[in-house]
């Protein structure tokens, strides 16, 4: 395999040596020196975590931080000549197709090796060429950023965040279970690429970001928030204009000969229920009214699925205020979806 670079210690020692020669010359202020070595001895140090893939032929080399802001596919040494990390990769015979995005670098090979031979000493030789600061991808210039705040906000469901925008980002509610369901929000499919993300809900302002347990929210929050924020920032598309929220497709339900009793419903949840619900990261949508038994259907989304609080908010809050409004023409409020 082709040499990536110097080891990160030499290039430390190296960068130390050329930094004292210049404060002996041009004898610059302490501080400012001072600030050159806190960035040298503070860089973060890459690890990487080999993941296999569906296809044997594909496997995932994933860094404990982010790599580039796009996605880049290339399949040959001459496509990859804005990527100097590609071209590397590409001296290694076996390499067919190589992958960055967001955290990791994925790579194809041909058939002439198995990853189990080979894997340990590629993710080595990625370490090394990340740890001495190689470029990975000469990302063109972007324009202006927008002026974006993002903040953190814990949900009464422990696995979900919220991160509120100081701007709206979406015009209507999504909600995407997994990757595959996310084609037409690149937002949603970089957010999905973190190991730890489970699901994901934008509505208005925010994204509810839905966790497995193997993190911790202090550990996941700070990098999830930084991401959101570069990524709206760069004034990117957060859903295609093709993309259908599941309040649209709701809605289109409602408009069919919807009852007078179901019409009160959908009224007292748009104007008493929604904005609490929103404000805690989830959403609740009506579903169907059973006029027989009285009972009332509806989806909860965002932090509002799954949460061991839910329950409690349905017979609680939601159905008791039906029933207070409605009287009799209510008698249980379910949510299809837990």
């Amino acid at each position: 395999m082709k040499k990536f670079g110097v080891s990160f210690i030499k290039w430390r020692v190296r960068t130390v040596t050329i930094t004292l020669n210049v404060i002996h010359y041009y004898k610059f202020s302490a501080s400012y020196f001072l600030c050159i070595f806190d960035k040298i001895f503070t860089m973060k140090e890459f690890h990487i975590t080999v993941v296999a893939t569906n296809n044997p032929a594909i496997l995932k080399f994933e860094a404990n931080d982010f790599l580039v802001k796009g996605s880049y596919e290339f399949k040959n040494i001459d496509e990859a000549k804005d990527s100097p990390l590609a071209q590397q990769l590409f001296y290694l015979p076996f390499i067919k197709t190589v992958y960055i995005s967001g955290n990791f670098i994925a790579l194809e090979r041909f058939d002439i090796v198995d990853w189990k031979d080979v894997k340990d000493e590629v993710a080595q030789q990625l370490v090394e060429y990340l740890n001495a600061g190689e470029p990975i991808v000469n990302e063109p210039e972007t324009s202006k950023k927008q002026a974006i705040t993002v903040y953190g906000e814990v949900t009464p469901n422990p696995g979900v965040m919220k991160f509120v925008a100081n701007k709206k980002i979406v015009p209507a509610t999504f909600e995407f279970k997994n990757i595959d369901e996310a084609k037409e929000s690149e937002l949603a499919k970089q957010l999905f690429h973190f190991p730890f993300v489970k699901e994901v809900f934008f509505d208005e302002n925010y994204v509810s970001v839905t966790k497995f347990d193997i993190i911790e929210w202090d550990e996941a929050a700070p990098q999830l928030r930084e991401f959101i924020r570069d990524y709206l920032a760069d004034g990117k598309e957060v859903v295609s204009a093709n993309a259908k929220s599941n309040e649209s497709q709701s809605q289109s339900v409602e408009t069919i000969a919807l009852d007078d009793t179901s019409k009160q419903i959908v009224d007292i949840l748009e104007e008493y229920v929604k904005p609490a619900v929103a404000s805690d990261g989830g959403n609740i949508l009506f579903q169907s009214y059973e006029e027989q038994s009285g009972t009332v259907n509806v989806i909860l989304q965002g932090a509002c699925s799954g949460c061991p609080s839910s329950t409690f908010t349905l017979k609680n809050g939601i159905e008791n205020m039906l029933k207070n409004m409605l009287g009799d023409k209510v008698k249980e409020v379910v949510a299809l979806n837990g």
